[in-house]
């Protein structure tokens, strides 16, 4: 059994027959505890993490339901990003779910992209419709015969507006929460610009705001960078992303896309507006977008075999202060210093809560937040509350040290400061050790073999691309290009870049 397990302790109220005292029943463990390890089955050990009140499976293949403990994550990161955008004068909004097929297959490169993972409705009740209504897989051709009506001269230029909002992409195997599932959470932001300059200054600010969020946020390194001809947006000139690795794995997962369209969806839609000059042309545009899958990411990354691991920064409890009162101690005392502990964190704006339940031991109480990955336990006993102290203990690493009540603010804000930049730094060594520059097609399979992060001379080719792509293909997919980074390193002479 990977994890602890606690004991449950049940209070009997009736009290044992003869007497009027409360009775304590011990009952067996409560196999609190994952049932695997992150190294021997990484599949089942994300599920059972997922299940673990970040999502419950639903009774349509592919679709959960997210919990309040996930779902606080993702209000976290959209706080901050809508923050961001705002400043850069985006405004928000909203388009409906359903497209009709005639807006849909108007970009023809794009609809192909899509059309396996479109959902149909094809019934109102028990009657067929005269014509099927697609539902959202992403919503450029639902939003941009609208950006035709709205942009009509410069002085409508720039249009940024974000729409947060589900979609669905129906067909696919082996759904995972968070990573690949039939409906997700995002925010799609959909620009229009007089000129591509400026919609290139958008692409990569945006890029950097999805960085942080990784980063900055969900200790995740990622690495940002171009997308190849393959790989790039349906219908778009070309495609930026950030890209996340997970070493259990040895795959690369896409974080996060910011995309310029160039003048494509602008020709088919019509999108164009008259220039000082009198003159009609047509709007160079962009599309970004990230999603839930971020919170899928951070499992993947910093779980371990006792469960979640939160970074500080998005965790919804920060701290959690729990009650070790002993045989014959003053519990009303420890209780009380528990609240007041919590009330002087929550006044100095960290996320705290306390566990007061008095049917659960505290070992018990230990594995229930170790799993959920609060990122700092602070324990209160006899000993403790005579030495007008507390007990802190670290989830990212187990270090424990007692702290005087007096400094205990200034010392926990610390704490999680360290906490997150430390969880950043371990997961990055972990990438870092798993990138390996190859040369050769015999060190390209070796590395693959080995589940490495491989950066490689790349002609840009693609040809090559999906050549590569058909000699790696096995029961577990095929080796495909993540990104062309932006930080290169040095390259030997006739080299044009290095790809991952």
């Amino acid at each position: 059994m990977a994890g602890a397990s606690g004991k449950k302790e049940k209070v009997d109220k009736a009290g044992p027959s003869g007497g009027g005292k409360k009775k304590k029943d011990v009952k067996k463990e409560t196999g609190l505890g994952l049932s695997v390890k992150k190294d021997e089955n990484f599949g089942e050990w994300y599920s059972e993490v997922c299940k673990h009140e970040m999502i419950e499976y639903y009774d349509i293949s592919g679709c959960y339901i997210l919990r309040p403990w996930s779902m606080a994550i993702w209000e976290i990161m959209q706080t901050f990003f809508d923050a961001e955008i705002k400043k850069m004068k985006v405004k928000n909004c909203y388009f409906p779910l359903f497209v009709s097929p005639g807006v849909l297959e108007k970009e023809k490169d794009h609809i192909e992209g899509f059309a396996p993972e479109v959902a149909w409705v094809t019934k109102s009740g028990k009657s067929d419709l005269e014509v099927p209504i697609a539902i959202r897989p992403t919503s450029e051709t639902v939003m941009y015969p609208y950006y035709s009506k709205w942009i009509r001269g410069h002085r409508d230029l720039p249009l940024k507006l974000n729409q947060w909002c589900n979609v669905v992409r129906w067909e696919f195997s082996n759904p995972t929460p968070f990573i690949r599932s039939r409906e997700f959470l995002w925010q799609e932001g959909h620009t229009a610009f007089a000129t591509k300059e400026e919609a290139d200054e958008e692409v990569l600010q945006i890029l950097e705001l999805y960085r942080r969020i990784y980063e900055e946020y969900l200790a995740v390194p990622v690495v940002k960078g171009m997308k190849s001809e393959n790989e790039k947006f349906a219908g778009g000139l070309y495609t930026t992303s950030v890209e996340a690795f997970i070493p259990n794995t040895g795959r690369g997962v896409q974080g996060a896309t910011s995309h310029c369209l160039g003048q494509n969806f602008a020709k088919m839609f019509e999108i164009r507006y008259e220039d000082e000059e009198g003159k009609r042309e047509m709007v160079w545009q962009n599309s970004w977008a990230y999603s839930t899958r971020t919170i899928g990411v951070m499992i993947m990354t910093h779980g371990d075999d006792k469960g979640l691991i939160l970074p500080p920064k998005v965790a919804s409890v920060q701290v959690v202060v729990i009650p070790v009162p002993y045989k014959d101690a003053n519990t009303q005392g420890i209780f009380d210093a528990c609240t007041a502990t919590v009330s002087a964190l929550s006044e100095a704006g960290i996320r705290a809560e306390e566990d007061l339940r008095d049917n659960y031991s505290p070992g018990w109480k230990y594995s229930n937040w170790e799993m959920k990955g609060v990122p700092l336990r602070i324990e209160i006993g006899p000993r403790d509350l005579e030495n007008d102290q507390v007990r802190t203990v670290r989830r990212d690493n187990g270090v424990k040290e007692d702290i005087p009540r007096g400094s205990l603010v200034e010392h926990v804000k610390e704490l999680l400061e360290k906490i997150q930049q430390n969880m950043y730094e371990v997961a990055k060594q972990k990438r870092e050790a798993c990138v390996q520059e190859i040369r050769t097609w015999d060190e390209f399979i070796s590395a693959l073999n080995l589940k490495k992060l491989i950066l490689a001379p790349w002609c840009d080719e693609e040809e090559v691309e999906r050549d590569v792509k058909a000699r790696t293909k096995g029961e577990t997919g095929a080796a495909k290009t993540l990104c062309s980074p932006f930080e290169q390193p040095e390259l030997p002479e006739g080299h044009k870049q290095r790809t991952f």
